[in-house]
């Protein structure tokens, strides 16, 4: 006998933070979103007049995404979400500032997220600038030198460079997170919100998970 999943439930769901689900809750559905993004069977997503209205009454999305700003890596097409499902915070190399931890803030606290995605990807092309060493001027530069710590951490690893600093560029924006944000340390701490570092392959659509806290 099938049982529905909590995301299943009627749309009445859909008006409660965090669509009402919890940090299992909503990894199982970003789990589900992606097998059929990778099956090729996506949902066909309508927006009708009534969503329209009752999305501009109020978002409630069920989980928040720090990903990177590469025009081939959009979350909700990986993960298969529709409109006013998923808070997302995009910057070049998926590195945390001031402002990309206040959203992520405000997601967890004001909108009732319960899980907080990571999401790096294959050649990033924002990585291999802070390989290459090169002093980059202007604001450009500075976004960069956030990745280096990264790289240094790469460096002498056995296998490829630039993959390794990528997947060591996640784990430290998730150490950072969690380090500088009270407000989502407590939340982890509580058992309530889930920290999920993750590599997306360009080529085969696969995600690779790097850290997960809480």
């Amino acid at each position: 006998m099938h049982h529905p999943a909590p995301w299943d439930q009627p749309c009445e769901r859909l008006d409660q933070p965090g669509q009402g689900l919890n940090r299992e809750q909503a990894f199982r559905r970003i789990l589900d979103g992606h097998w059929r993004y990778l099956q090729n069977e996506r949902q066909q997503i309508h927006v009708t007049h009534e969503d329209r209205q009752r999305h501009a009454e109020g978002q409630f999305p069920f989980a928040a995404i720090l990903g990177c700003a590469d025009s081939r890596v959009s979350p909700e097409v990986i993960f298969d979400q529709g409109q006013g499902d998923l808070f997302v915070v995009r910057v070049a190399g998926n590195v945390l500032g001031d402002f990309e931890q206040a959203s992520l803030e405000y997601a967890v606290q004001n909108l009732g997220v319960r899980l907080v995605l990571v999401m790096g990807h294959e050649q990033c092309g924002a990585v291999k600038a802070a390989i290459g060493g090169t002093v980059i001027p202007g604001v450009l530069g500075q976004l960069i030198n956030e990745i280096r710590p990264a790289v240094e951490q790469a460096q002498g690893q056995d296998g490829d460079l630039l993959n390794n600093a990528i997947r060591s560029n996640v784990c430290h924006t998730v150490d950072m997170l969690l380090e500088r944000s009270a407000a989502i340390r407590d939340l982890v701490a509580t058992g309530e919100v889930r920290v999920i570092g993750l590599v997306y392959d360009l080529a085969s659509g696969d995600l690779q998970f790097q850290r997960t806290v809480g």
